[in-house]
């Protein structure tokens, strides 16, 4: 896959609900990534702005998770 032939991105709130999970969570989580990785901050007018994946975000932020999720397991107290 080519990320730099993008057709269309997802909203973080889209990827939330489609996940089944928190917003808030989430977007700690995707703080981990970079454009590179396939997120980008959508900006409209005024300070309206949102966090969007392309369809290699997903699946990077997915991954991401998935060892948020390991590294909660193995340390409890964080």
């Amino acid at each position: 896959m080519h990320v730099n032939k993008v057709s269309h991105v997802t909203t973080i709130d889209r990827v939330a609900a489609d996940l089944g999970e928190d917003v808030d969570w989430l977007h700690d989580v995707a703080l981990d990534m970079d454009i590179e990785d396939g997120v980008i901050w959508v900006y409209g007018t005024g300070d309206d702005q949102v966090l969007a994946f392309t369809d290699f975000g997903i699946d990077t932020l997915v991954d991401l998770i998935k060892e948020h999720r390991k590294l909660a397991r193995s340390n409890p107290e964080t």
